[in-house]
């Protein structure tokens, strides 16, 4: 007998040692105790203008609950189920620790032993897979979990044990859930919609009330009756939360974490402001993002280009960038990027792009508005010569022709803009100096690449400089920089200065942002005088022709007409990019096409318009991704047809519209205008 208890004393000692020796072995290797990782951050949300939430980013849909929002009987449920000794260990249970061991040395997994403290610990630096069902991650767990409950409350871990498990559907935590499955914060559940919640981050899919009714029942009831034999409800609670049904109060099933289609373009360009004005990692951060979204808007301008409602597009590889802005605020109020493509999120925006040309929809911004604003042209009635040949100023072996090769001699200011004629074009251009006009342009958006030399691999380097004489009718940049160039986004904000009386706002996606601790960032625009009322008031005036013609004076261009809205005020301009004679040829064969075929007319690889309204500029751009695929025909007015069908959808009354003001440093004279410089 003595003999018998020296052994099993001994043996009882050896385990012990045994285990402990085990303990140490594997909680050495346990990662740090990083306290971040065990807060969950909400997701993400972004709003439109209206404070209507448009898209919910990032890999979890979350919405956290404050301790004092959970319910004592939500606490009564999962500790029933989970942990009823919750409140009285100190971060381990070590009767449930020891039965899960020996049931491991029997072979089987770990099952049954954790405390909520260790199923925190779990979902923060491990997963539920059964490679991390071992021992080894069980002693490290509870190691982590001994540490944890000298640092937290049990407050603050049941807290973030509801705020991090996972609820199905996409859904994690389990506020987050109430209000996704019964449209209620918890404190609004009743017993037995808090036995389903508590019940289901054991086994998230199966116990899925919507699509594992049963099985949910089941486990729901089993938490049910934990919490009467621990006490926690009455037999009559009990009996009326048994008998209410899976499914009382769940509301129709919502999808989880996305981003809308129709607005994939412009909340990637929101993001990347809320990147920076923030410094974190947006979609992840937990932040309320209002944006100037104007949804409405967003959802027409995405129809429009996607469908053949509107406009009749020819092919589905033909694409289309637009921006459409609030003149009155400056804020992006819709975007698209391109139409008829898989959407990627946070992707590639040629809206943004800046590596295409936008041809003569730069003459108003850089060549007549900074002569008016500078006093080169007092009227539009002043004449200019348009005949040739024409060479550039400073390339004087390079030959400028206008559009149609032809020359119409002296012509007023107004025609030689409304006609887009490219040779009083730069000849405007050369009066202002390529140094003024490059400064009212840089107050406009817009920088111009200069040639610095080469880098260690040989590559181009460049600086902000000068522009050149061929940026008069070209927006071409010499380096791909994005800080240089046009897009659809700069085109728009430089236009939406001449609706605005000369002020330029800086476009902007982003007006509030609420950080995860409550603080609010607000976002003001960036506005500055970049000319006079006098000169957006006339070149807003001429700029009317290019779509409607003056009084009949004026023919207006083929292409302005298909972008006209009677009885709206607007004014825009067409701009179209040239193929060099190499490329000429070779467009000709990628799109299987002859000269004769042509029929007289022009091809180009970028057809684009900017056009405006007292209240809304917008910027077309359209083209092929393979700049040698031509648009030819047809295809020719698409983007004249796309803004005057955004026009028709934000206008049903266009005639309501109030035309903008002549200030009073403008004064008429007969059908031109002139400024008095007062």
């Amino acid at each position: 007998m003595k003999w018998a208890l020296i052994l099993i004393f001994s043996a009882v000692i050896f385990t012990f040692v045994a285990a402990g020796a085990l303990f140490i072995y594997y909680a050495k290797d346990a990662p740090k105790l990083d306290m971040s990782k065990l807060e969950s951050p909400p997701s993400t949300v972004v709003y439109d203008k209206d404070e209507n939430i448009i898209a919910t980013l990032g890999a979890e849909q979350r919405d956290l609950v404050q301790t004092d929002n959970i319910p004592v009987m939500l606490v009564n449920a999962v500790t029933s189920i989970e942990d009823h000794r919750f409140f009285n260990t100190r971060g381990v249970d070590p009767i449930r620790i020891v039965g899960s061991l020996l049931n491991n040395l029997r072979g089987g997994h770990i099952q049954g032993g954790s405390t909520l403290d260790m199923q925190l610990i779990k979902l923060s630096f491990y997963s539920t897979d059964s490679s991390d069902q071992t021992m080894r991650v069980k002693i490290q767990e509870a190691w982590l979990a001994l540490q944890l409950d000298q640092k937290w409350s049990k407050e603050q871990i049941f807290t973030a044990y509801v705020n991090k498990v996972n609820m199905a559907n996409g859904y994690y935590g389990m506020g987050t859930a109430s209000k996704a499955y019964y449209n209620k914060p918890l404190a609004q559940l009743s017993i037995a919609q808090l036995a389903l919640l508590a019940g289901m981050p054991q086994a998230p899919n199966t116990y899925n009330p919507y699509k594992n009714p049963e099985a949910a029942k089941y486990r729901r009831d089993l938490v049910i009756n934990s919490m009467y034999r621990f006490g926690k409800i009455t037999e009559k609670q009990r009996d009326e939360a048994l008998n209410t049904p899976i499914d009382n109060g769940l509301q129709p099933l919502k999808g989880g974490a996305n981003i809308p289609e129709y607005a994939n373009d412009f909340i990637t360009e929101a993001i990347k402001q809320a990147n920076k004005e923030t410094g974190t990692d947006a979609p992840n951060a937990g932040l309320k993002i209002y944006t100037t979204l104007d949804s409405k808007a967003q959802k027409d301008l995405f129809n429009i280009v996607n469908t053949n409602d509107s406009v009749p597009f020819t092919d589905d590889e033909l694409q289309v960038a637009s921006t459409l802005i609030d003149t009155q605020t400056g804020g992006v109020a819709a975007q698209i990027g391109s139409r008829k493509r898989e959407i990627t999120p946070f992707g590639f925006n040629q809206a943004t792009a800046v590596d295409r040309d936008w041809g003569s929809t730069v003459k108003p911004l850089v060549d007549y508005a900074p002569a008016f604003d500078n006093g080169i042209y007092t009227s539009t009635a002043q004449t200019i010569s348009d005949s040739g040949p024409y060479f550039y100023p400073d390339s004087p072996n390079i030959q400028l022709n206008n559009w149609d090769n032809r020359y119409l001699g002296n012509i007023t200011v107004r025609q030689a803009l409304a006609l887009s004629r490219n040779i009083p074009a730069i000849k405007t251009l050369n009066a202002v100096g390529l140094d003024k006009a490059t400064e009212f342009a840089n107050k406009l958006g817009f920088k111009y690449a200069v040639e610095t030399g080469t880098n260690a691999d040989g590559e181009a380097t460049f600086e902000p400089g000068t522009m050149t004489y061929s940026n008069g009718i070209s927006s071409n940049s010499r380096s791909r920089d994005p800080q240089y160039g046009a897009s659809s986004e700069r085109m728009a904000a430089a236009y939406a200065a001449l609706a605005n009386d000369g002020i330029y706002t800086k476009p902007y996606y982003v007006s509030k942002i609420i950080m995860p601790d409550g603080s609010t960032k607000t976002y003001e625009p960036e506005r500055t005088r970049a000319m006079k009322p006098s000169t957006a008031y006339i070149i807003t005036d001429i700029l009317k022709g290019v779509i409607k013609g003056n009084d009949g004076t004026i023919p207006a261009l083929s292409t302005g007409l298909y972008a006209q809205t009677p009885g709206l005020p607007e004014a825009g301009k067409t701009g179209t990019s040239n193929y060099d004679a190499s490329e000429y040829q070779q467009a000709l064969e990628t799109a299987g096409i002859t000269q004769a075929q042509l029929q007289g007319g022009s091809m180009a690889p970028d057809e684009n318009f900017v056009g405006y309204t007292p209240q809304y500029a917008m910027a077309v751009w359209t083209g092929y991704k393979n700049k040698l695929q031509p648009i030819y025909g047809e295809n020719m007015y698409i983007a004249a047809k796309v803004f005057k069908a955004m026009m028709n959808d934000l206008y049903p009354d266009p005639t309501s519209v109030e035309d903008w003001q002549m200030p009073t440093d403008v004064i008429k004279q007969g059908s031109e205008l002139a400024a008095t410089g007062n």
